[in-house]
């Protein structure tokens, strides 16, 4: 992604800018309405950083995650789907960790889905993980698929513990 990367929304730029705010002031409630429609819009740029500003947002109702689940569900772009999906594990691993799933089965992977899986940490992602693990030309994200692998080990073995 260039560095220069923008949204064409001029309203995205100045949340971007925090001139906008979704969580404070007369305006935060209207402006999250924005906010939530963006992660719709026709323009990938709109979405993708639509998208990522909810998920960063601490903000957590249930219109927040009805935004991010659409998103992590039915947006055609891998890195909306990503950005959606981290957005929900930071909020409700066990809501996210479907969607990790079935991410980590497809034929490529984003930075974010990497992170939603160490928040997810669990067992049943290992055999897909491990496959991501494999040294890559990523070193962030084999870094990162491997501390997800580890926080998933870690998983199952509190559950092997736990069990009679």
């Amino acid at each position: 992604m260039p560095e220069d990367y923008r949204p064409a929304s001029e309203f995205l730029n100045a949340v971007i800018a925090e001139t906008e705010s979704v969580s404070e002031g007369q305006r935060a409630e209207e402006n999250l309405r924005q906010l939530i429609a963006l992660t719709r819009d026709v323009d990938r740029s709109n979405r993708d950083w639509a998208t990522l500003l909810l998920a960063q947002a601490e903000i957590d109702t249930p219109n927040v995650r009805e935004a991010l689940v659409q998103a992590a569900t039915f947006d055609d772009d891998d890195a909306v789907r990503g950005e959606a999906t981290l957005g929900l594990a930071t909020r409700d691993a066990g809501l996210a960790l479907p969607l990790v799933q079935d991410a980590l089965r497809g034929g490529s992977v984003t930075v974010p889905i990497l992170e939603a899986a160490v928040l997810c940490a669990h067992p049943s992602l290992i055999p897909d993980l491990r496959v991501w693990a494999l040294p890559s030309d990523n070193a962030y994200a084999d870094e990162l698929a491997a501390a997800a692998l580890v926080a998933c080990e870690r998983a199952a073995s509190a559950t092997d513990r736990s069990e009679p």
